[in-house]
């Protein structure tokens, strides 16, 4: 089996001593960092998280500091979405976008104060497109990147394990709202977010040092609540209808194709805002396909047809042990979006049934 060769290119995390001692067996890289992919097996850590709790490796979600003076400035600047009533313990999900309307990421934004945030990213190099329109109009403004690497702790007993190790308060954090729980000598910025429909948390660990005391805490802290390592699951957020930038959306596409228009209401004239109203009415969308019959792994696109022409492409497909059938993340023309369409998708184990569905699976 082929290992990752070692570079300061591709980053280790401060768990990757933990997620490797669990049984990490498959890993991706993801804005340069390791990802764990899979530990026990997808459907076994599929039916874990949905029955217990997890504790997620996600470093890889970076954070892009925007502190100062004109830091509101500039993100008045690169976001479409209104940050006016924004609060200062509250997340929000920022579409960004090119002066097109293209998606350049999807980020969720932390209002640390005022003049603080953190901009925590997909995988991509925004950074540089954050830097370049803060050096252009020479704000004044810092961006860099912080030693600051959020751990998940997702799944149905997430309040439980985390109430042990923060105290109880953490259990009154809303939905994308946060509080700076104390740890050891220090504190972290502790949200009630995550990329799962199964509750729980995200811990923005400042500091590397304290990952794997931090890790080691919720292990003893959940044994008997069944805690395991984890990761995302590919099964379960494609149920739950939750997007991939780079697989499921890209810069070809806007918010309005992706389902985010509700985040599309800022007020002021921030790049992009010619270039997304010219494209507000998109000729399609994402839309969840369901497959029939077997499928390979998608590492590319597959085609959507009908009567043999293509409307669209599935992006990401997978079997789903719950729902008994394979569900998928398609981006679909007006023509044949509706639900209850039936299409063809052009695997390269050729073609398969599939029918457009009016919601997720959840």
């Amino acid at each position: 089996m082929a290992t990752i060769f070692p570079s300061r290119r591709v980053r280790r995390t401060p768990f990757s001593a933990g997620v490797e001692a669990a049984g990490m067996s498959v890993c991706t890289v993801y804005n340069r960092m390791i990802l764990p992919s899979v530990f026990a097996s997808q459907e076994e850590d599929y039916h874990h998280l949905k029955a217990h709790v997890q504790v997620w490796d996600v470093s890889c979600e970076r954070q892009i500091a925007v502190q100062g003076p004109d830091a509101r400035r500039l993100l008045d600047m690169i976001s479409p979405r209104d940050l006016d009533k924004m609060a200062v313990d509250q997340c929000y999900y920022m579409p960004a976008i090119d002066r097109d309307g293209g998606m350049l990421n999807d980020p969720v934004l932390v209002k640390l104060a005022d003049d603080h945030y953190w901009i925590s990213v997909a995988d991509s190099d925004y950074i540089q497109y954050v830097l370049g329109v803060a050096d252009t109009l020479a704000l004044d403004v810092r961006v860099w990147e912080p030693d600051v690497s959020p751990l998940g702790v997702q799944g149905p007993k997430s309040d439980a394990l985390m109430a042990r190790v923060f105290g109880e308060e953490v259990r009154d954090i809303r939905f994308f709202r946060y509080k700076r729980l104390a740890f050891e000598d220090t504190s972290f910025v502790v949200a009630r977010s995550g990329y799962s429909r199964q509750g729980g948390f995200e811990i923005y660990v400042e500091g590397s040092d304290y990952g794997m005391p931090l890790w080691d805490a919720l292990m003893r802290a959940g044994e008997d609540l069944e805690v395991r390592a984890g990761c995302p699951s590919t099964m379960e957020r494609v149920e739950g209808g939750l997007l991939s930038y780079g697989n499921d959306m890209t810069r070809d596409n806007t918010p309005y194709e992706c389902g985010l228009g509700k985040f599309v209401n800022s007020p002021r004239d921030y790049i992009g805002k010619a270039g997304l109203a010219a494209r507000r009415d998109p000729i399609q969308q994402i839309r969840p396909v369901e497959i029939a019959g077997e499928i390979p792994p998608i590492t590319a696109p597959w085609p959507l047809l009908a009567d043999g022409k293509t409307v669209g492409q599935v992006t990401t497909a997978t079997w789903s042990p719950d729902f008994k059938t394979n569900v998928s993340i398609a981006m679909v023309a007006r023509s044949h979006w509706d639900a209850g369409t039936k299409l063809e998708v052009d695997t390269p184990d050729g073609l398969r049934a599939a029918t457009v569905h009016a919601k997720f699976w959840k």
